[in-house]
């Protein structure tokens, strides 16, 4: 047995790793994508309910399945794979019971959609892009709350008075600074009402705007896309690695028929008369 096994694990790995599993992985996870939403509609539900639970629950345990194969492939490698962690967590939630008290963990179910990051590269590429950009991210994150806290206070000592709906109280004046750096109905709801009492009010908004949301923001979409841009170099230089290795064993592999050829045509030659 203990001669087979790794045999049978190593066939299982390339099946597990193999383009057709994964394509046919990626369009089980789209239909079930497809299963979950249909449920969502009680005219549906009512017209193929059983058929929808049961296709539901047929991809769930060949999720099940593959997350088992996948355990028995790599063992403790497996929980080394961040990727691995987040599809074993994904579908264990859905393997919690939604009865009684736990029912509202049912919605949880849609998690298993998510799945497609995990086995569309593209999608991987942007997740690991985004991950490699946390660290600088917060570095902005940081300084976006300090402009915030400042011109918070400020609005609220300048406009507490005049505008207690909107800057009567830090927390107020912030989320109405959010408001205004999302542009979404600053000018009308916010800024217009208050010039009709302080016409120069517009010199506290604009230098905001400015600082936020045309330039901290706009940090966020360049950190974001460096760090996307390191990964791919990362990624390309991976696999100019593996060429040159490959070659080079390639070659080594052909130098060594070459002078075994040799040897053999030296034997051949010596053992004439």
């Amino acid at each position: 047995m203990s001669n087979t096994a790794p045999g049978k694990s190593g066939r299982l790995q390339a099946v597990v790793e193999s383009r057709g599993f994964q394509r046919s992985l990626t369009t089980l996870i789209a239909i079930n994508a497809i299963t979950l939403g249909m449920q969502t509609s009680a005219m549906l539900m009512a017209a193929a309910g059983p058929l929808l639970t049961a296709v539901d629950n047929l991809i769930l345990w060949i999720f099940v399945a593959e997350i088992v194969i996948k355990l028995f492939v790599y063992r403790t490698a497996f929980f080394r794979d961040p990727w691995n962690l987040f599809d074993f967590t994904v579908v264990g939630v859905a393997l919690l019971p939604a009865t009684g008290p736990l029912a509202v963990l049912r919605s949880l179910r849609v998690l298993r959609v998510l799945r497609l990051a995990s086995t569309v590269p593209a999608m991987r590429r942007v997740i690991e892009g985004l991950l490699a950009s946390i660290p600088g991210i917060s570095s902005v994150v940081a300084l976006l709350f300090l402009v915030f806290y400042v011109f918070a206070v400020m609005g609220t000592k300048l406009y507490g008075d005049a505008a207690p709906e909107a800057f009567g109280t830090l927390g107020r004046s912030m989320f109405t600074l959010f408001q205004v750096m999302t542009l979404d109905g600053w000018s009308t709801d916010v800024v217009r009402p208050m010039m009709e009492a302080n016409p120069y009010v517009w010199v506290f908004f604009l230098p905001f705007i400015l600082v936020t949301s045309f330039a901290v923001l706009n940090l966020f979409i360049a950190i974001i896309v460096n760090a996307m841009g390191e990964q791919h170099e990362e990624e390309q230089k991976a696999e100019v690695a593996e060429i040159a290795e490959t070659t080079h064993a390639g070659n080594a592999m052909l130098l060594a028929e070459i002078r075994a050829l040799r040897e053999e045509v030296r034997a051949l030659r010596d053992g004439q008369p």
